[in-house]
């Protein structure tokens, strides 16, 4: 690793951090809102985070190498849920009341092998247990237990095309009543990280509705606001442009940054 690119991240890092510090002293947040992406503090901290890039990023940290794994010991009691928690959008109500029985994971777009998983195929499948820290945008952390399939398992199956270069990941609900879904997406790089997988267990027990329920998913190098909840459809696709905001997330079109690596 070069000393140059190491102080280089590092000092990004710190700004981040100083950043999301300043927002947080003194301000009790709910869960993400339009009025954070306006807060000139956090746009600049997370410019902080795009301006060190993605290559910067990989020079000091491989493609493979790990976030942090802690010790049951270290998890938290109580896992904080924030944003959406409650979803009210009926169908999703409706597979509330009857435990996702008859809920299917869609895999497509790009792909050579289309797939329609059931949760308990989902469940039958290999699986990876980690206890990570959540990182969210607000300036709180979280350490959790959670398990659930590698993506990258879920997208060899799949097969994606040669052009494929992300995958988007569409969720079934709705933030603060607005009328678009809630979605996000990685690079293929995050994609097939060992780390990044689609989480149905936390500490344990099945996923609560408020952590997002069925499926979330999990993406461990990255900000929590990339974690994305009610995972209902993971697409591969070439480019996000004409995707709702066409940046590449619900956050991200309201001004976030798309490469949220930490």
């Amino acid at each position: 690793m070069n000393d140059n690119t190491s102080r280089r991240v590092d000092r990004g890092r710190r700004k981040l951090l100083a950043g999301l510090g300043a927002l947080g002293a003194g301000t009790l947040l709910p869960g993400c809102d339009d009025s954070l992406s306006r807060n000139p503090q956090v746009r600049e901290a997370l410019g902080s985070v795009e301006k060190l890039t993605r290559s910067a990023q990989r020079l000091v940290a491989s493609r493979q190498s790990l976030a942090q794994e802690f010790d049951k010991s270290d998890i938290a009691p109580v896992f904080r849920a924030n944003g959406t928690t409650d979803p009210q959008e009926p169908e999703y109500l409706r597979m509330v009341e009857n435990g996702f029985a008859d809920w299917q994971l869609r895999v497509d777009g790009l792909v050579n092998r289309p797939l329609k998983l059931s949760l308990t195929q989902l469940r039958e499948m290999p699986s990876r247990t980690q206890i990570t820290r959540h990182d969210c945008v607000e300036g709180w952390s979280c350490i959790g237990e959670w398990t659930g399939v590698v993506l990258g398992d879920l997208l060899d199956q799949a097969e994606p095309h040669d052009n494929a270069r992300f995958v988007v990941f569409l969720c079934a609900d709705h933030t603060y009543g607005r009328s678009d879904l809630y979605y996000e997406s990685l690079d293929m790089i995050e994609s097939y990280h060992p780390q990044t997988i689609l989480a149905y267990d936390l500490n344990g027990d099945a996923l609560p509705v408020a952590n997002g329920a069925p499926i979330r998913l999990r993406a461990e190098r990255q900000l929590g606001y990339k974690h994305a909840k009610y995972v209902m459809r993971v697409e591969v696709v070439e480019s996000f442009r004409d995707l709702y905001g066409g940046k590449g997330g619900y956050w991200e079109d309201r001004g976030y940054e798309w490469w949220a690596g930490i």
